[in-house]
């Protein structure tokens, strides 16, 4: 009976080391698995990352331009600029002379 106790034994291990193995390999399917849908997801990630570097690289240069242009609307020349062009004054000694429409 001994030997037989010994089969049996013997048995029990090779199918339990089997099922441990088999969960091993799984294991290994499933992290390498995972570890492909995470280098997409990272350069998916890199990508936006570039992409929101660019836009806001654009909108750091149109602010620039917008606080340009602030200043430029709050200066004498642009005023005088608008009162000739859009309400056609002049300065009182200033000649202005209008081209004829033929």
């Amino acid at each position: 009976m001994s030997k037989r106790n010994n089969r049996r034994i013997n048995k029990n291990r090779r199918l339990n080391l089997g099922a441990v193995a088999f969960v091993v390999l799984l294991l290994c399917c499933v992290v390498g698995y995972k570890r492909v849908d995470l280098v997409a997801q990272e350069t998916q990630c890199k990508e936006k990352i570039e992409e929101l570097n660019e836009t806001k690289k654009a909108e750091e240069q149109r602010t620039k331009e917008i606080e340009d242009y602030k200043v430029y609307v709050q200066s004498k020349q642009y005023i005088e600029q608008e009162a000739r062009d859009k309400l056609g004054l002049a300065y009182p000694d200033e000649i202005v002379f209008e081209a004829e429409d033929n």
